[in-house]
């Protein structure tokens, strides 16, 4: 392990490697958690909080708006990825190079760099992202010092690809139970298989044509899918118990209570004995239209696209910021063992973002 000091003058490839370096897993985050702390406390114009393993840092210079840059800074499992490594084509490699101490590293630099930005920052960083959602740090920060978080517009640097991506997805998980009478197999007949009584809920979902709504100009896909079945206890045994876990990924223009009644209309003929909650957590929508929004699109470029998928920027719209997903790594490599980042997205990110708080 390094020892506890990060240099906030390093650029920020190479202050990403810094922090690649450093072990936080899940759970592990302490020792980086403090490191953070150290050099924010170091910068004169931030006023710095500690929740646990969650640090904010925060400007106080009566701008007319507040903008608040949010990253995590915990891992999944290492796999034989770490310390990082820096190729001859501008790569970094190593875990968490793109989910996300890459945009971890660029809050950093942003809170060293631009001292009297053109709106007040606050920085979140935060731990226990990468498991379940009830041991979230920004869900703590949210519950114990909800004031912390107040702000006109939040960018989660989340991998994006150096993209904007508008709010993100709902995600819904049910289990569909259907009941059968066990029997040998030998003697079918004398029971009445489960398994064969789920066949309505997958024509169901075959049969199903999802939504593709706009929202804010950003064309949002949905999904209902079965992603798992659970059923049997032996091979020569009629099953008198079918479980079929499936999955809602909805638009954030659906509230929560509206998607929990829309799978419950879609299944309401299937004879479904059981309808079971097993995880819901509602989407956010992209905000886009807020005039911070609105700015920093046209400071950073490109296409905003939406966000398929859940991110902790359904915390923000929680609380009423809109808030949207801008990093530099590229989702599709997060969490593998070829995990990388190129460098120049890195640099581009820091970039955009500073040349928009101080224009």
């Amino acid at each position: 392990m390094p020892d506890t000091v990060l240099d906030l003058t390093l650029d920020a490839p190479a202050l990403t490697a810094r922090l690649v370096d450093f072990r936080s897993v899940s759970g592990e985050e302490k020792p980086l958690a403090d490191a953070i702390e150290q050099a924010l406390r170091a910068l004169p114009h931030l006023t710095v909080d500690r929740h646990g393993n969650n640090v904010v840092a925060r400007t106080n210079l009566g701008r007319a708006e507040r903008v608040i840059l949010a990253g995590h800074i915990d891992t999944v499992p290492i796999a034989d990825n770490v310390p990082s490594r820096l190729d001859e084509n501008g790569v970094l490699w190593g875990c968490g190079t793109s989910d996300m101490k890459s945009g971890v590293a660029v809050q950093l630099r942003i809170a060293a760099t631009v001292p009297e930005p053109n709106r007040d920052l606050t920085f979140v960083f935060y731990d226990n992202e990468e498991v379940a959602a009830h041991l979230n740090g920004l869900g703590h920060v949210a519950e114990a010092h909800a004031d912390w978080l107040k702000g006109d517009f939040a960018i989660l640097l989340e991998p994006s690809d150096a993209q904007v991506e508008g709010g993100c997805q709902g995600t819904l998980r049910v289990h569909l139970r259907t009941n059968g009478e066990r029997a040998h197999s030998a003697r079918s007949w004398m029971g009445s298989n489960a398994i064969h009584a789920a066949a309505p809920i997958l024509a169901k979902l075959a049969a199903y044509e999802p939504r593709r709504p706009v929202i804010d100009g950003l064309e949002y896909r949905e999904g209902l899918n079965a992603v798992r079945i659970e059923a049997g206890v032996a091979n020569n045994v009629i099953p008198d118990e079918c479980t079929v876990a499936v999955n809602y990924r909805y638009a954030p223009d659906r509230s929560e209570e509206e998607a929990l009644a829309h799978v419950h209309e879609v299944f309401a003929d299937c004879g479904v004995a059981e309808f079971v909650v097993d995880d819901h957590t509602g989407g956010a929508l992209p905000g886009l239209s807020h005039p911070a929004a609105a700015a920093f699109m046209a400071a950073v470029g490109g296409t905003a696209q939406p966000k398929f998928g859940w991110t902790d920027v359904s915390r923000f719209s929680a609380l009423g910021v809109p808030a949207v997903n801008y990093g530099p790594g590229d989702a599709l490599f997060a969490h593998k063992r070829d995990e990388h980042v190129a460098v120049d997205k890195i640099t581009h990110c820091e970039e955009r973002l500073g040349d928009w708080l101080t224009a």
